[in-house]
């Protein structure tokens, strides 16, 4: 009997890993993200004002960016910060996030060079979108897995957050600069990392 048990706690042991090579990978990532997205800016071609306005969406585009990036840093540190170990489920929810986050370059450029194009700034705000509700399957899984400290990923606030990003994908298909103003309240509004759940 007690060879089966263990067996059954060496097998328990396989299934998890400690949470250090996941937030490593997981910075890695994210830091590559930020660099693709700097090494995607255009200087201006001139050496004229009116030169530096043509770029300047760009260069705004990338500010926000950087804000959601870094916003998910943040809460990615703070979804780990109480727990030691992770499991398959969770790795897989973690590379489901980075891969929506590695989007973000992508569409940033595309965005940038056409603000005002109805179809790059609707992308922008559905990467983000699915970024956010890739999050939020992540904290989801975090609890279910026994984390003990479920970061509100049903929260109000979250609700609000989905609903505002899908009216601005149908906004910004109809005049582009109010999904990016919609983009902008976001980021604001997530610049404090959302606060885990108190148990009991």
């Amino acid at each position: 009997m007690s060879t089966v048990v263990t067996q059954g706690k060496d097998k328990t042991a396989r299934r998890t890993m400690s949470k250090g090579r996941l937030e490593a990978f997981s910075d890695g990532v994210i830091a590559i993200i930020i660099t693709i997205m700097v090494l995607e800016l255009k200087p201006p071609h001139g050496t004229d004002v009116a030169d530096l306005a043509h770029v300047l969406p760009g260069w705004l585009r990338y500010a926000l960016s950087f804000v959601y990036v870094g916003i998910y840093w943040v809460n990615h540190h703070a979804l780990f910060d109480r727990i030691q170990k992770v499991d398959g489920g969770i790795l897989w929810a973690n590379l489901h996030l980075l891969f929506w986050m590695s989007l973000v370059p992508y569409v940033t450029a595309w965005a940038g060079e056409n603000p005002m194009a109805p179809l790059p700034v609707a992308l922008y705000g559905a990467v983000l979108l699915l970024c956010s509700v890739s999050f939020m399957l992540l904290a989801w899984r975090l609890d279910v897995s026994g984390g003990g400290h479920a970061m509100a990923w049903g929260s109000r606030k979250n609700r609000i957050s989905i609903g505002l990003y899908a009216a601005a994908i149908l906004l910004s298909l109809w005049y582009a600069p109010l999904g990016a103003v919609i983009h902008v309240v976001l980021a604001a509004f997530w610049l404090m990392p959302e606060a885990p759940q108190q148990e009991g």
